[in-house]
């Protein structure tokens, strides 16, 4: 069974909410993309929805939404989500996970695109532990 943590940002405060989703809500982002929506009902924003933006695997790989797939691949990087160079021209070899979500996936990022006339941060906030 799936198990994630999603970290849910809302662009209209500015402030993130950390959950974790289990079971049939968990299924809900199995098989999805970076870049593609999923139902708020997840987290708990019934009516809205989110957009996925990126995430990590269990190993702490991140995801790019430039491999496709949910796989691992050991891809030449210039820079960008996993690779931050120190010099100009420079380049690295980095395993990372391609952008499909599945069952070795541990975190999820997400951005509300829509609300749903929901108020994210009175329905999250409470979930958050106050960080």
């Amino acid at each position: 069974m799936a198990e994630f943590q999603v970290v849910v940002a809302d662009p209209a405060d500015g402030a993130t909410y950390q959950l974790e989703v289990d079971g049939q809500d968990a299924n809900r982002f199995i098989g999805r993309s970076i870049g593609e929506e999923a139902d708020g009902g997840a987290v708990g924003l019934s009516g809205a929805t989110l957009e996925i933006t990126g995430g990590s695997d269990t190993s702490g790989r991140p995801m790019r939404d430039d491999v496709s797939g949910s796989s691992t691949e050991a891809v030449l990087l210039t820079g960008g989500t996993g690779y931050n160079p120190t010099a100009d021209g420079e380049r690295k070899r980095v395993t990372v996970r391609g952008s499909e979500v599945s069952d070795e996936t541990r975190q999820i990022n997400a951005t509300v695109v829509d609300d749903g006339g929901n108020d994210v941060a009175a329905t999250l906030g409470e979930s958050d532990g106050d960080e």
